[in-house]
């Protein structure tokens, strides 16, 4: 299974949005773990400055303060001046580790018993401390290693919310950026796309950037040499088949004229297999013009095409056979009208050579239905053996037959593909015709159906 190609438009905006995200991700890490920096060095300065303004207070306070009465705790705890929180606790004790005093939050179990001066890490606290008085005062004071954590989180998070809104914006602007960005390459896409046997003309490339500009030129001289080959093909096929038309014409009649004054015996009967030669050689000089025009331009026509009309000419050209109208029925549109963008002559010929591949190698004694539908579907089938569809493959190419004994050149269907697909169509063969067990039948969606007026 061929794997769908991916549009560079999307792969560009995918990368570049994603790339956007991942920068303002691995931004954010950095800026938390410099926060993280920064908050440790703030909350322990506070720390620091904590400890420093009680120390000389919890002095003169355990100083001044009458000694506890018998049964009651020496243990001093300043109430809040109002209700809140304490995200910095501290606990006052002499040199034998007696709490004197504390604030009104702290907890003197969470507190080591033995402290040295300086920072510690003890379980979940952050904890400073300092001695006074000799070593015998110590002021430790805590904060919880988790403030500072949630901190960091907040913050970080506080820069990572944001995307998203960011996610779907930079998608937006960047899918946006792209587009403008690529549409001279979208442009120059679409040019090459409209190329075919019809248009062989240089695309432009005056909007394109310099890193494609020289394949625009290179596309161009491809263009170029492959018109040039084209049309000395095509001149070849029409010249070799135009010059052909008039000593063939010359020689047929001299042939004619000797079956005429020749006796009957032989020399007659080979000038008649002589004749039938020329003849054969006539048809397929002719076939040869056609297809010589079918793979040439021109086949869409500047103004509207009434090819119902045109389909009832070349039905009319093939009454002269006295057996058509016993064999061939037709289905037009109701209107009598069909309005399509496809050239007249390129679509009488087209039609011609599907009606004589049906007569010719159909059942002699089965009809040929020629029908052409409203929407521009024009279907020519015959009855007859199923053909493989291996076989039916090679029937498109030039000079390819199927097992039949009919005389024929094997361009029929070769012109009728060319013109198809000129005309921006295609030919579809298939047998059995659907709906039967047997048959072969032709198709063709014509182009640009226009409504009738």
């Amino acid at each position: 299974m061929v794997s769908r190609p991916q549009s560079l438009q999307r792969r560009l905006g995918l990368g570049l949005a994603l790339g956007m995200i991942l920068l303002w991700l691995t931004g954010s890490l950095a800026a938390g773990l410099i926060l993280r920096g920064e908050i440790d060095e703030v909350f322990d300065s506070a720390l620091q400055e904590v400890v420093q303004r009680i120390l000389p207070l919890a002095y003169s306070e355990i100083l001044n303060s009458e000694p506890p009465a018998e049964g009651e705790s020496p243990i001093q705890r300043l109430p809040s001046v109002l209700p809140h929180q304490e995200q910095i606790t501290y606990i006052v004790r002499d040199g034998d580790g007696r709490v004197l005093l504390q604030s009104h939050d702290a907890d003197p179990a969470a507190f080591p018993t033995l402290m040295t001066p300086g920072f510690q890490d003890v379980r979940d606290l952050r904890l400073y401390t300092e001695a006074a008085v000799r070593g015998t005062l110590f002021v430790t004071a805590a904060e919880p290693i988790s403030h500072r954590r949630q901190a960091v989180i907040e913050a970080v998070g506080m820069l990572l919310w944001p995307l998203a809104l960011l996610l779907p914006l930079s998608q937006l602007g960047v899918w946006a950026l792209v587009r403008f960005t690529l549409r001279p390459v979208l442009a120059f896409r679409d040019e090459i796309e409209a190329r075919g046997r019809g248009d062989l003309s240089p695309v432009n490339a005056t909007a394109l950037p310099a890193e494609l500009a020289p394949v625009a030129a290179s596309v161009n001289r491809l263009i170029a040499r492959l018109q040039r080959a084209l049309e000395a093909e095509r001149g070849f096929t029409a010249s070799s088949a135009h010059e052909l038309r008039t000593p063939v014409a010359a020689a047929l009649a001299q042939t004619q004229r000797l079956i005429a004054e020749v006796p009957e015996g032989a020399p007659r009967e080979r000038a008649r297999t002589v004749e039938a030669a020329l003849r054969q050689l006539a048809r397929l000089s002719e076939k040869l013009l056609q297809l010589a025009k079918a793979e040439g331009a021109g086949l869409l026509a500047e103004a509207p095409q009434d090819l119902a009309q045109v389909l009832g000419f070349v039905l009319d050209e093939f009454r002269d056979d006295p057996g058509f109208s016993a064999r061939v029925t037709t289905s037009l549109p109701a209107t009598g009208v069909l309005l399509s963008g496809m050239d007249a002559d390129a679509f009488a010929i087209l039609a011609r050579n599907l009606i004589e591949n049906a007569l010719k190698h159909g059942a002699a004694d089965q009809p040929v239905s020629v029908g052409l539908s409203e929407d521009g579907l024009l279907r020519v089938s015959n009855s007859g053996a199923v053909i493989e569809a291996e076989a039916m493959a090679r029937l498109k190419r030039p000079f390819e037959r199927g097992a039949t004994r009919a005389t024929g050149s094997g361009l029929g269907l070769a012109i009728a593909e060319a013109i198809a697909a000129g005309a921006g169509t295609s030919l579809e063969l298939s047998s059995p015709v659907p709906g039967r067990s047997s048959g072969f039948e032709a198709r063709v969606r014509l182009p640009r159906i226009f409504a009738s007026r």
